[in-house]
């Protein structure tokens, strides 16, 4: 639209002898309930016109009625000039831009970000937590790659530490020898549940500690289990081979397992990280700080940062004994990161219970001198609950990936069959389309409401078919799939179609808007800035079709333009639920 920002500079400019600059010119979409599709926001030029808002949009409004040959009318409500374009205008849309091999098409950009996200804990099953956080990262890095962006997925994996100790120590104890090919299970099912099962033994030595006079305190420090498994950490650490070979075989376990829930969920990772190679490391930017004096020793020997003056508090960055925190560890790997791709941005897809040690983080690297670290941003996201409350791992009542994507698939399965839609499906086919359904109506449940929000997930809600939901959407582009499959070959040349009816002319509007909204999700690393797009796209194309007839239309012209309509916005619909990681079926 800056033909229109440019016709409106130079309205001001000979109305009221001012010159403007584009950015005071405030376009938006007109608002559903007023006539027009283009809205100026008159209130900011009153200054020049010194006049009322009403006079001054009427003023400009005739001027640019007269000026530009593709505004058909415009009308004046308060301090809004809502302006109509011709039909030749739209249509004209439809094939220069729409219909064009590279439209919403981004020439690469030149600049390299990174997306890591999952970040799972080799200790337990992914759950619905991970769910939201794979799907946003995968998103993100989708839309950004869209726009222009050369992208790197990574996954930086929690291999290390007391919690996988405590796994281990279990399957020592009470496994058998057990596997997960002895067993039948997944492998980070079974992991997961010998961590389960270490939580309830420590918690009855707890008891049993508590009752000859102990306070919880203290049992908690002296039960058995928990020093055994400490035990074990040391030994991991010195390099024990016996401790390292049973490690070893239970993360792969476990990272078998996880790439089934990724292939189920449709995500993928360019690079791996892993936290048994880069705990270590940190120590080096510590000795630079000290050297720089962004950092201090205490009497004791341990490592600060004090970051009062920037409103925050001191942070510890080594311990008295030399060993790393997280915060030591990850100043490393952020370190480890840009040296192995110069990446422009990097993205930190973590829940907002992190959001200070993010700030803290790159506040640190920042006061090192880190150019890079102007170019890091944490996509920060709210808890996902549902009906019943929220999830709590250790008790083993967590919320499994995987059974949540089995009970999506059954509950598309049973909403599909109740509706009468897969009679001459094969078994195969069906199954498959379950899994579609089913995975659409959870990832655009999850992804069409802003990352930063809490949201409350309804498994039901999700596979509604006349909703604001992934099937819904999902549908429409099957329906349109049915309708162009029953035409005869759709011409691909421009018809002589002269005038438009609302619902078309709406639906070629909404079209036009797909390339600023992957610009715009990717400015704000929001997949619901597409999410709710496409859902008005797939609105705007069932009123089209409910209130015109595409085949049996009142003329070839109609009928072929109809066709090339329905054919863009399947098109559309395809493409951005694909930024989305949500497949879109050809029939259902």
């Amino acid at each position: 639209m800056d033909f229109l920002t440019e016709a409106a500079v130079k309205a001001v400019k000979t109305l009221y002898q001012t010159d403007l600059n584009a950015a005071d010119v405030s376009l938006q979409p007109t608002r559903k309930e007023f006539e027009g599709q283009v809205t100026i926001v008159t209130f900011p030029l009153t200054k020049f016109s010194r006049k009322s808002p009403e006079q001054t949009g009427n003023e400009i409004g005739a001027f640019l009625e007269k000026e530009v040959e593709v505004i058909s009318g415009f009308n004046v409500i308060k301090g809004f000039l809502n302006i109509s374009l011709s039909d030749s205008y739209w249509i004209n849309k439809l094939y220069t831009e729409i219909l064009t091999d590279n439209f919403a098409e981004f020439k690469p950009n030149g600049k390299k970000v990174m997306v890591e996200y999952s970040s799972p804990n080799t200790n337990k099953p992914l759950h619905l937590g991970h769910v939201r956080n794979n799907l946003l990262g995968y998103s993100v890095a989708e839309i950004l790659k869209a726009n222009g962006y050369e992208v790197i997925k990574a996954n930086l994996v929690n291999d290390r530490g007391i919690h996988i100790c405590k796994s281990m120590l279990a399957w020592l104890r009470f496994g058998n020898g057990e596997t997960p090919e002895s067993t039948g299970e997944k492998g980070d099912h079974l992991v997961g549940r010998y961590y389960v099962l270490f939580d309830k033994e420590y918690k009855k030595q707890i008891e049993a500690l508590k009752l000859e006079g102990h306070t919880e305190e203290e049992a908690k420090k002296r039960a058995p289990i928990i020093k055994e498994a400490q035990e074990m950490l040391l030994r991991w650490e010195a390099g024990d081979q016996d401790v390292i070979s049973l490690w070893k075989t239970m993360n792969l376990w476990v990272y078998d397992g996880f790439g089934k829930t990724y292939k189920a969920l449709g995500v993928d990772f360019d690079q791996f990280y892993y936290e048994s190679n880069t705990y270590l490391l940190g120590k080096d930017i510590v000795d630079e700080g000290l050297q720089k004096g962004v950092f201090f020793k205490k009497e004791d020997g341990s490592v600060w940062i004090d970051l009062t003056p920037d409103g925050l508090d001191e942070k510890l960055v080594l311990r008295a004994d030399g060993t790393s925190v997280y915060m030591t560890q990850d100043l490393g790997t952020a370190q480890l990161k840009y040296d192995d791709f110069q990446m422009d941005e990097s993205i930190y897809v973590v829940g907002n219970e992190q959001d200070y040690h993010f700030k803290v983080l790159f506040l640190i690297l920042q006061k090192l001198g880190k150019q890079w670290a102007k170019g890091l941003y944490h996509l920060s996201y709210g808890m996902v609950d549902l009906p019943s409350g929220k999830m709590k791992s250790r008790e083993g009542t967590v919320v499994d990936a995987d059974d949540l994507i089995n009970e999506m698939e059954q509950t598309a399965k049973e909403v599909t069959e109740a509706l009468g839609k897969v009679v001459e499906y094969s078994e195969e086919e069906k199954q498959h389309l379950y899994h579609t359904i089913g995975m659409g109506a959870l990832k655009y449940f999850l992804l069409k409401v802003d990352p930063k929000k809490r949201l409350l997930f309804d498994p039901n809600e999700s596979v509604d078919f006349q909703g604001h939901t992934g099937p819904f959407i999902q549908y429409t582009h099957a329906r349109i799939r049915s309708v162009l499959s029953k035409a005869e070959p759709i011409e691909s040349k421009k018809t002589n179609l002269q005038s438009l009816f609302p619902e078309e002319r709406d639906l070629i509007l909404v079209l036009t808007q797909f390339p600023e909204t992957i610009s715009l999700a990717a400015e704000g690393h929001s997949p619901a800035i597409v999410a709710n797009y496409v859902y008005e796209v797939a609105k705007a194309f069932n009123k089209f079709y409910h209130e015109k007839s595409i085949l049996q239309a009142e003329d070839e012209i109609t009928k072929q333009f109809r066709l090339q309509l329905s054919a863009a916005s399947a098109r559309v619909i395809n493409k951005a639920m694909r930024l989305l990681g949500i497949e879109v079926p050809e029939r259902m």
